[in-house]
């Protein structure tokens, strides 16, 4: 089934991934109706990621029953990356927020964030300054905003707050994969996107299930931190990169070389089993590896992103 539903521009678009998430979804549902109906025209568009609960199904029933509802619902699970982007692609709105469906993020928060946007901001991140998490999820988050507040160069305390506000034309313009729905901001300012605000939400306890969280997230995220940094500052110019590295090793491996060289013509000294002689020879081969990347890489389509889509199983 594939069923599309018409609308007028919108003036919000709530992106809620969903993955085994079936208790909470009608409270969210009625929580979101509750904080937004009265003053704005929105739509809520659910992403089912693959669940192995009956969170499909609830997805439907509630798209059924609402018309503001829709749903998007995946074969398997890709990750929260992907399921934002589908969401982002078929977001109507003239804002889009995203919120987690585990019923921690506040729908109330949303109207003064829109209000965020409306004076001039095009990003608002939430900040959940009081956490109602484990110690062994709060800590690897500090440390981890720390770092990636240093890195990308822009003052948010919580990157990792899945209660954001968009202009549309931001998530218009970005595209996620791997866990780079953490970086959204980063991604943003790559494309010009820099008045960048944040805004202290209300962090509310885990009424149902377990979280998803896992050290490896964490792993995968400074992975992606780092992909997204090289990429950032050299996508457009490989060469700056790799070139500048490899001519740095080309004159070292070359000066021992000729050091090397130098007395063994005019000192007459062996320089065959000396350690120093493979050393010179180890950097001028790396130096010329790594130019020689740098130089294909320049050759290479530079705007080219290979988008992983993922099977969508049906739409409601």
């Amino acid at each position: 089934m594939d069923v599309s539903k018409s609308t007028d521009q919108l003036d919000i678009s709530i992106v809620v991934p969903v993955f085994n998430e079936e208790e909470s979804l009608p409270e969210l549902e009625a929580a979101i109706r509750e904080a937004l109906a009265a003053d704005f025209s929105y739509e809520v568009i659910f992403v089912d990621d693959g669940s192995s609960d009956t969170s499909w199904q609830v997805i439907k029933n509630l798209a059924n029953e609402k018309a503001e509802v829709s749903g998007i619902g995946f074969s398997r699970n890709y990750g929260k990356s992907v399921a934002l982007q589908s969401g982002f692609e078929a977001a109507k709105g003239r804002y889009v927020v995203t919120m987690d469906a585990d019923l921690q993020d506040d729908p109330q928060e949303v109207p003064a964030m829109v209000e965020m946007l409306e004076n001039g901001y095009d990003l608002v991140s939430g900040w959940k300054k009081e956490r109602h998490d484990p110690v062994s999820k709060t800590i690897p988050s500090k440390f981890f905003n720390y770092v990636t507040r240093k890195v990308a160069r822009i003052e948010l305390n919580d990157f990792n707050c899945g209660l954001k506000a968009y202009k549309s034309e931001v998530v218009k313009n970005i595209y996620l994969y791997g866990e780079l729905h953490r970086y959204i901001p980063m991604l943003a300012k790559r494309e010009g996107f820099t008045r960048i605000g944040e805004k202290v939400v209300k962090h509310h306890p885990r009424k149902y299930g377990k979280t998803k969280f896992g050290l490896s997230r964490f792993m995968n995220g400074f992975l992606d931190l780092i992909t997204i940094t090289f990429v950032q500052r050299y996508l457009q110019k490989p060469m700056h990169f790799f070139g500048t590295i490899g001519v740095l090793l080309l004159l070292a491996g070359g000066g021992i070389n000729f050091y090397l060289a130098f007395i063994k013509f005019f000192y007459g000294k062996g320089i065959g089993d000396r350690p120093l002689l493979f050393l010179g020879i180890l950097l001028m081969v790396l130096g010329v590896q790594l130019f020689s990347t740098g130089l294909i890489g320049e050759l290479i389509n530079k705007n080219h992103v290979e988008k992983q889509k993922p099977s969508v199983r049906e739409r409601v």
